[in-house]
């Protein structure tokens, strides 16, 4: 019984890991981008696309790594056009967001029927056009030992390279963020842009340089969910996690290790409903799986009800800078 249970333990932490990864790329985007003042509500977007140009790419040349610069160049695109409406003619973020994300969503699947005639979907990958799970020094030789064993294999051991990319990604944002100079004027953008105007930092420039390292890191975590955790692009795949990535940056007062525990909290849930969905419960029975798979949007809500009016947002956030001449 206490096997079973470790090992469902195990398990479970093992997929919240793999869950992770893509919010948590997303949500480090999305801290770039509005610690400069630039409300980035386009991380599904830019996910999207991503998912759709890197598998298209890897599906045509059968190399996961073209892949892989294609999804992120696709992203960064985007980006840019997000900064276009919104640094440069100091256009509603939110609405050029969502306009982002809407757009998207049609463009991939009119683009996947066109090209591969697959219900616009793309081809399934050959295993060298995505990433497979990599084993770790040792993890073999520590199968057979208790607790230890099992735990390094399956928790730490096993995953693809972009899941290892995305937790060596929270101290990387935490040091530019906080120690470097150009950490210091994106926050600085982000809290008073005409101070830092006055200093003679442009203010457009620090804030398509923050939308590009959130188109970087928005295209890593598009191109994992299409040639890492799936194998393929399919519509819609992204199905939310752009959202959750942002009420993940939000639940973490738009700081990465605060940030980080949201994400894992919300692949947690996820998690877990994926194995609830059939399992009859305790004195309820067998919830109907629509109800289950609610269940991380349902704390996500939760979540952001209790602390949204606590959170400290940057102050200039979603305010387009205009230069005073």
């Amino acid at each position: 019984m206490i096997a079973d249970t470790f090992l469902i333990v195990t398990l479970l932490a093992a997929a919240t890991v793999r869950g992770a990864a893509p919010l948590v790329l997303a949500a480090l985007g999305g801290l770039f981008a509005e610690r400069s003042g630039v409300v980035d509500i386009g991380l599904e977007g830019k996910m999207l696309t991503a998912a759709f140009a890197a598998a298209a790419t890897a599906a045509v040349t059968g190399s996961v790594w073209i892949g892989l610069v294609a999804g992120i160049a696709a992203s960064v695109l985007f980006a840019l056009l997000h900064g276009f409406a919104c640094v440069t003619h100091q256009g509603n973020q939110v609405v050029s967001g969502m306009a982002l994300n809407i757009t998207v969503s049609g463009l991939t699947v009119v683009l996947g029927y066109a090209w591969f005639q697959e219900g616009g979907q793309t081809p399934l990958l050959a295993p060298g056009a995505r990433f497979g799970p990599i084993e770790l020094p040792g993890a073999a030789a520590l199968a057979s030992l208790p607790v230890i064993g099992p735990i390094y294999r399956e928790v730490i051991s096993g995953h693809n390279l972009l899941v290892y990319v995305a937790a060596a990604a929270v101290p990387i944002v935490a040091w530019l963020v906080y120690r470097t100079r150009f950490g210091l004027r994106l926050r600085a953008v982000g809290e008073s842009p005409g101070a830092v105007d006055t200093a003679g930092v442009s203010v457009s420039a620090t804030r398509y340089m923050a939308l590009v390292g959130s188109g970087i890191l928005c295209g890593l975590s598009g191109a994992y969910l299409s040639t890492a955790h799936h194998a393929s692009f399919i519509r819609d795949m992204s199905a939310g996690k752009g959202y959750l990535a942002l009420a993940a940056l939000i639940f973490g007062q738009w700081r990465p290790l605060p940030t980080l525990g949201a994400c894992l909290l919300f692949a947690f849930a996820d998690a877990v409903q994926l194995r609830l969905q059939g399992t009859p419960l305790p004195f309820v029975g067998v919830v109907p799986v629509q109800l289950i798979q609610a269940i991380p949007y349902i704390l996500t809500v939760a979540l952001l009800a209790g602390v949204v009016g606590r959170a400290v947002a940057p102050r200039a956030i979603g305010v387009p800078y205009v230069k005073e001449r």
